[in-house]
């Protein structure tokens, strides 16, 4: 099925796209996008981590050229991906991506984030067919002065916790392959467009990680209990998953077409207006789901999570031609419809349909 509604015009049809964390939340929607729009997608990642999970239930694995299993952390086996499926366009989304579970896993963490990436970007090196390179990282790769106004692409990178910090080294690294190996200058010899990808805090249907705001949301509102709200003034910049996705798959067609003009860092995120804290967002999913309360059980002991993050998406407004879509408001309305919706409907059908109604914003 090539979806009626269509911003890259007709790009992707047909072209042989890899994604790396594809059974992920973000990296499933991405796999049900390029596949509605007609690309060949393979993806390479560990197992869902729920019967639940979008991946899961929208069924995308059987619908996709192939449905891989293999960690990035095994060099050797990325290399032999790349060079058996033969992907123009490489999407590099698997890692360990949540901020408290860094803390019990710090070693596993730089391993997967760090390494993992090194060893993707040493597959691309080696083959041939790839011609863009996209690297998701997270907008907490930035050192995290908590302050007003939003980080811009060239600010330092840094980290408080293991993980944010695993994602600044993974810029650091991104940014040295990319000047050593994949160097603009030298197009001509290497043929290659690598960019990095900075986004927020990204909610959506099909997600049910542990320590997230969403999923804790859903699973206390279906079991009937309280949301136990563990940061409530944490101040984030929320948007749809589509959101950085559209973002990101822009960019890819941007580098396709001048490879040398947009290989660098990019951020995704929403407007100042959907900047908000974990409480509000918390209370507008309450709204849309139609019952539930909010508990406040901070913890003046709890381990260190930054209070304010903002990012500034001016250098993707006025160069890539990129902006959100929709305010705070419309993007927990779509989310919740998601969970509402899951249990008695086709979750690829639902994706999709939340696709269109998202391009329709």
């Amino acid at each position: 099925m090539i979806m009626s509604i269509d911003i890259f015009s007709n790009f992707y049809k047909g072209k042989k796209v890899l994604i790396t964390g594809h059974t992920g939340f973000k990296g499933s929607w991405l796999t049900i996008w390029l596949h509605a729009l007609g690309a060949e997608v393979v993806g390479v990642s560990l197992d869902p981590l729920s019967h639940r999970d979008n991946f899961v239930l929208s069924n995308i694995g059987n619908k996709i050229e192939a449905d891989l299993r293999g960690d990035i952390r095994d060099g050797n086996l990325m290399k032999e991906v790349l060079k058996k499926y033969q992907p123009e366009i490489v999407f590099h989304l698997a890692a360990q991506p949540l901020v408290r579970l860094s803390y019990d896993i710090p070693v596993e963490t730089y391993e997967t984030n760090v390494m993992g990436t090194i060893n993707i970007l040493e597959a691309i090196r080696i083959a041939e067919s790839v011609k863009v390179g996209i690297m998701i990282t997270t907008d907490k790769c930035y050192e995290n002065k908590e302050q007003i106004w939003g980080y811009r692409e060239n600010e330092p990178m840094g980290g408080y916790d293991p993980y944010s910090s695993s994602k600044g080294a993974v810029e650091i690294a991104i940014a040295s392959w990319r000047s050593s190996f994949f160097n603009p200058a030298e197009y001509k010899k290497h043929g290659k467009s690598i960019a990095s990808v900075r986004a927020g805090n990204v909610i959506g249907g099909g997600d049910w990680a542990l320590d997230r705001i969403i999923p804790d949301c859903m699973r206390a509102l279906e079991d009937g209990r309280p949301l136990d709200i563990r940061s409530p003034k944490a101040i984030r910049p929320w948007q749809h998953v589509l959101e950085p996705l559209s973002g990101y798959m822009f960019l890819a067609q941007k580098m396709w077409n001048e490879p040398t003009k947009y290989c660098e860092g990019w951020n995704f995120g929403p407007n100042v207006e959907s900047i908000s804290s974990v409480w509000e967002v918390a209370t507008k999913v309450i709204e849309n789901y139609g019952s539930g309360e909010l508990r406040d059980l901070s913890d003046s002991n709890a381990l260190h999570e930054a209070k304010l993050l903002m990012l500034d998406i001016s250098k993707a407004k006025f160069q890539l031609s990129w902006e959100p879509r929709m305010n705070i408001n419309q993007t927990v309305e779509l989310t919740v419809d998601w969970y509402k919706r899951y249990r008695k409907e086709n979750a690829y059908e639902v994706c999709v349909e939340h696709i269109k109604r998202y391009l329709l914003k």
